[in-house]
């Protein structure tokens, strides 16, 4: 089986995929990603195609603000959706695929794949595509609407009406005249979310599948940084970090965290990311270690609890470590996931990023003792699921090949 799979994002987007690439290859399958430039996240492993879009420089220039990014639809957002479609379009039929896999944002793959006549399964990375009555469309709303939620899910049929020029051009890159009124349905949604913090609906139908994260299997490995390993070895150690979050109010927000911290006696390991954590200089001192970025891998096991956006990749991997977290959402599915931990009691009520004060964190942080046991419950269900074999299943089925 040959596998395109096309992803569009930030590092969040990309890393899920390139794990689903690198199961595929070890099954004996070609795997080739077609993926947006400077993300961040290591693929050099990997056959990789570029998308010739960078949305991280997108990211670092106007935040993730949903004013800054309608006022610039017309001059950033749109030229930057143009190369993923065109982009995926032209992937599509250079590599040949027997199947793609693509992130929702892609809204080509779809086209590209019926006009070679191969099926094509949507990577659900957040549950925002499959309507249900359970919950509400994952980015739409945080409260539960009940048997309003399925209507939540409408607004992801948006996209297509809002980059209806975009997808012209890519119709124009696969050689038809005009672009299809209709594609093909997807052969299946694939869903990389645990059980451990999403139990699956009872009213999706077969064809959407929960495989459980997507990750790479490898041993856990020791910080290459010898300070951090200093300072994690002294213990108490909070962890705070943003991902790819850039907004106004970087400052303040890092001032809260590390007095919140500080009065409950901990030690503050900050991830500055993108720009939505910031740690001025009179707040450093040996109970604050701030880098630019770090592996949660190496870090989220030897922390006592984390402080991030609740990005689904951050809130897998915190889960997975047994480590509470207290999540400030900025935009998307963020509030979603922050919402499900609490209603799972994995964590308590999150705290939106533009009310993030002192006294909310530090609340939040102490009464983290409460969750450890059901976090605890939820790591060893999770270590349990083998998400990239579940989904290498399932497309070796579509396609009808083994290995």
């Amino acid at each position: 089986m040959r596998a395109l799979l096309v992803t569009a994002g930030s590092r969040g987007d990309i890393e899920p995929f390139l794990a689903l690439a690198r199961r595929l290859r070890r099954q004996g399958h070609d795997a080739v990603v077609a993926l947006p430039d400077a993300s961040g996240a290591d693929a050099s492993d990997l056959e990789t195609l570029s998308l010739g879009a960078d949305f991280t420089e997108v990211i670092r220039t106007q935040g993730v603000s949903p004013i800054a990014a309608m006022r610039s639809l017309r001059t950033v957002i749109r030229p930057l959706m143009r190369a993923v479609l065109v982009g995926a379009a032209r992937a599509v039929h250079e590599v040949g695929p027997d199947v793609v896999v693509s992130h929702p944002k892609v809204l080509s793959a779809a086209m590209a794949a019926d006009t070679l006549g191969i099926p094509h399964v949507v990577a659900e990375l957040v549950p925002a595509m499959t309507p249900t009555r359970e919950f509400p469309a994952a980015g739409t709303v945080s409260v539960d609407l009940g048997p309003l939620n399925r209507l939540t899910y409408a607004a992801t049929a948006a996209g297509e009406r809002m980059f209806s020029a975009e997808l012209d051009a890519a119709a124009a890159e696969l050689g038809l005249s005009r672009r299809p009124r209709h594609h093909s349905a997807a052969a299946a949604h694939l869903v990389p979310v645990s059980a451990g913090i999403l139990s699956r609906p009872h009213d999706w139908p077969a064809t959407t599948v929960m495989t459980g994260p997507w990750t790479t299997a490898s041993p856990t490995p020791s910080p290459d940084d010898p300070e951090i390993t200093e300072f994690l070895d002294a213990g108490d150690v909070i962890y705070a970090g943003f991902g790819s979050m850039a907004a106004a109010g970087a400052s303040q927000r890092g001032r809260a965290v590390v007095d919140a911290a500080r009065d409950l006696g901990g030690r503050v390991l900050v991830a500055t990311g993108l720009g939505g954590l910031a740690v001025d200089a009179d707040m450093v001192g040996p109970d604050v270690l701030v880098r630019e970025a770090v592996d949660h891998r190496t870090i989220l096991p030897r922390v006592r609890a984390a402080i991030h956006h609740g990005g689904v990749g951050t809130v897998h991997a915190a889960v997975a470590a047994g480590v509470p977290s207290v999540v400030v959402p900025f935009i998307a599915d963020q509030p979603f996931w922050g919402a499900r931990l609490a209603v799972e009691h994995l964590g308590p009520t999150p705290i939106r990023a533009s009310r993030l004060t002192t006294r909310r964190a530090r609340h939040a942080l102490a009464s983290l003792d409460t969750y450890r046991a059901a976090v605890g419950a939820a790591a060893e269900r999770m270590l349990a699921e083998d998400g990239t074999g579940k989904a290498v299943d399932v497309l070796e089925g579509i396609v009808g090949t083994g290995r």
